[in-house]
């Protein structure tokens, strides 16, 4: 029997999911290279979107790196570490900013989808973001923990909030809907 071909995480675009990257980050680990913070203190959105686009974007240049080396080895090119190193920096200097679709838009409605399941919560810290030099009006930088009910949420929630939030809808009859609305004008 043939085994569908599939990723562990993250899907076919991205190495690993936002949902998953959330998770590991608030909780401290320092997901891909990210810098671990104090789970109990959290951290702000802003900088959750932050190292998760850096995060993507040396998962990126990992894999175009590991495939260039790849090449050169079986070329014969003996690659040392430092050259590595450096291939590695060349193809992440060479990633576009838009190269990985998540505007932050998109993050804020993601992320908002987590604060309405219940998973993530505000810590009560807030701090003065940089658009209050100019508007003192706006709104600060406020941090966010995970909660007890977003660390025993599945892997399979997290990869899908909005299936989470909404259980009576699957993602199935979804697509099949869109598809016969197009077939349909």
């Amino acid at each position: 029997m043939a085994e569908l071909l599939k990723p562990l995480r993250g899907g076919f675009q991205r190495r690993f999911g936002c949902g998953w990257f959330i998770r590991e980050f608030l909780s401290g680990h320092g997901p891909e290279g990210s810098p671990r913070i104090n789970p109990v203190k959290g951290a702000p959105q802003a900088d959750i979107k932050f190292e998760y686009k850096e995060a993507l974007y040396r998962a990126m240049a990992r894999d175009r790196a590991d495939r260039e080396i790849s090449d050169l080895v079986k070329a014969g090119v003996d690659v040392s570490s430092e050259e590595a190193v450096e291939i590695e920096r060349k193809h992440y200097r060479r990633i576009p900013a838009k190269t990985t679709r998540m505007r932050y838009h998109s993050f804020m409605s993601y992320f908002n989808k987590l604060k309405m399941l219940g998973w993530v919560e505000a810590t009560g810290e807030t701090e003065p973001s940089t658009f209050q030099d100019s508007y003192p009006a706006a709104p600060p930088r406020v941090y966010y923990r995970l909660t007890e009910k977003g660390k025993a949420a599945a892997d399979r929630e997290w990869s899908n909030p909005l299936l989470a939030l909404y259980p009576q809808f699957s993602l199935e009859g979804y697509f099949r809907g869109k598809r016969n609305e197009g077939r349909r004008r």
